[in-house]
């Protein structure tokens, strides 16, 4: 699922030097859909002669951002920044004045570095405080769900400065590059997410009524202030356990010695000497921590206890380049991940609190696929619980889901048709597997008219990244058909994400065709894509529902497990 308000808080940057030479301030600009994020390399040596960097991105307020890895071979930098998930590499030029290469960050930007930092503004001081000092909460409703931005103003002797917190995404102080009021007009923008809001100050000063405008579309949104931080309401989410929890965490870290990837997570152990049953969690597509964390929700925080209170062991980690996890993300596709699991397996099996004969796998959306892919070439997994696990190849799941998706919205079935044949022109692009300039060529001529231009460029570098080119050709039924531990499937009737009509018949089929007699599907009702009970299964509700996975669906995991042994 894709983040709706489109923040770049977290694509930042980092770069590095060449040989001898190359210590001191490098500055680069990085371009986004239109917007620019001003970058500032810092580079120096430690006591062995190793290279070290900090990063600053002056657009985003945010310095001295830790560069995790900074090497350099053959004139090539190479930079890992594990506190945004990211990688640059970049070749410095003989003169070492300029660094040219690619910034990765779930898409792969253009970036250069010249030598020099950016002319530092002198900082603001504080002033006389304006009627509209202060905060500002708003429910920003793009259609596809809705967003709290908490607005931050402050009069300065540079006058007014301010910055965003978008607190359903976990961005703080995205900067608000200026902000000016003429009278009753409060007009804003913020560079690095190529936004901006056109308001007006209303009688009272209590709220701010206006439009706000990102990537070529607009909603309106009202800010109202908030007298103190008690009105700032906090979504409710009963399930998350609330410590000291009965059984024991620890937080580990194992290797996948294959990828050279080092992966963090966390443990849970009921009590006693077991040994127990034990499970390992995997999560769905895109950058997620340990707990799944999306929406202001952290299911597998609650599906692990709940498993642990009745007697499984349970193991969730972060992906790969993601949290505490290293390695990197944005060039991993489906087998890696399969293989950090691989990996999970291993350490399960290695812990004296776990019974070895039955480990198993609990896959969620994308993890329903890399699940099986560890099952038929790991004897030690013992049992697969696919939870809205794919059925079906990547591409179909895809169409089936842009059409609900837009149904939800309420789309007429006019733009829904035309958005179906750009999709479809785009499948076949990626189907050719053409070189990558003709590809990126076909592509732009496919969007052309239904993209936003400003957005082509970073839809086209989603699109030609290696996770989505696999996953669009990949059909999990072969894989499935191999499949003879006992399996769970297991989705929610209004899913519109992984359609269980769609999927769970295709599931059925392939393990049929293998001669799997040990196998379970089910349909829930009334539940969405994350188990929760659901009104239509449209992702706008997946933060506004309290639940965060239905008892139901807990009770049938945890059920059928335990059955197993």
């Amino acid at each position: 699922m894709k983040t709706l308000f489109v923040t770049f808080a977290f694509i930042l940057i980092a770069t590095a030097c060449f040989a001898q030479g190359v210590t001191g301030d490098w500055s680069g600009t990085l371009q986004i859909n239109g917007a620019e994020l001003r970058l500032v390399l810092h580079i120096s040596k430690n006591a062995d002669g190793t290279l070290k960097s900090t990063l600053d991105s002056i657009d985003q307020g945010a310095t001295g951002i830790p560069v995790s890895s900074t090497t350099l071979k053959d004139s090539t930098l190479n930079l890992k920044v594990n506190a945004v998930n990211g990688t640059y590499e970049g070749k410095v030029n003989a003169a070492a004045s300029e660094i040219a290469g690619t910034w990765t960050q779930g898409a792969a930007l253009p970036l250069t570095f010249h030598r020099g930092g950016v002319a530092a503004k002198p900082a603001p001081k504080s002033a006389k405080a304006t009627d509209i000092d202060g905060d500002w909460l708003g429910i920003l409703d793009t259609g596809m769900g809705k967003l709290r931005l908490l607005l931050h103003i402050t009069n300065t002797d540079q006058d007014l400065i301010a910055n965003v917190d978008s607190l359903d995404q976990g961005a703080n102080g995205i900067v608000v590059n200026s902000i000016t009021r003429d009278k009753a007009s409060l007009k804003f923008e913020m560079k690095s997410i190529a936004g901006s809001y056109d308001g007006t100050i209303t009688a009272g000063v209590s709220s701010l009524t206006g439009t706000w405008t990102q990537a070529g579309k607009s909603w309106p949104l009202e800010f109202k202030r908030l007298k103190n931080a008690s009105e700032l309401e906090e979504p409710q989410r009963p399930q998350n356990p609330v410590k000291p929890y009965p059984y024991r965490e620890e937080d580990v870290v194992y290797n996948n010695s294959k990828a050279d990837v080092e992966l963090a997570a966390t443990i849970t152990l009921p009590e006693g000497k077991g040994p127990f049953p034990a499970v390992l969690l995997i999560c769905g597509s895109g950058p997620h921590d340990r707990d799944e964390s999306l929406m202001g929700h952290k299911p597998f925080l609650v599906l692990a206890d709940h498993l642990t209170r009745k007697g499984i062991v349970v193991l969730r980690a972060d992906k790969r380049g993601v949290g505490k996890s290293s390695g990197d993300y944005p060039k991993a596709v489906m087998a890696d991940f399969a293989s950090d699991a691989d990996a999970g397996v291993a350490f399960l099996k290695m812990r004296p609190e776990v019974d070895p004969k039955h480990i198993g796998l609990i896959g969620h959306s994308e993890g329903g696929i890399e699940a099986p892919m560890v099952a038929v070439s790991n004897p030690d997994v013992a049992f697969v619980v696919l939870m809205a696990g794919p059925g079906v190849r990547g591409d179909e799941i895809l169409k089936a889901q842009q059409r609900l998706i837009e149904q939800s919205m309420g789309k007429s079935a006019a733009e829904i048709e035309k958005d179906a044949i750009t999709q479809q022109a785009i499948f076949a692009i990626l189907e050719k597997n053409e070189d990558d300039s003709t590809r990126d060529k076909d592509l732009r001529a496919a969007l052309a008219g239904s993209v936003p231009d400003a957005q082509i460029g970073m839809q086209i570098k989603v699109l030609d990244s290696p996770w989505f080119r696999d996953f669009v050709k990949y059909d999990p039924a072969p894989t499935l058909s191999k499949l003879t531990c006992p399996v769970l499937a297991i989705n929610g009737e209004k899913d519109i994400q992984v359609p269980s009509q769609q999927n769970l018949p295709a599931i059925r089929k392939a393990l049929l065709a293998g001669g799997n007699k040990n196998f379970d599907i089910v349909e829930l009702p009334g539940l969405n894509h994350l188990f929760q009970t659901a009104k239509t299964g449209a992702i706008g509700e997946y933060a506004e529902i309290e639940e965060t996975i239905s008892p139901a669906a807990l009770e049938k995991i945890s059920s059928w497990i335990l059955k197993q042994m």
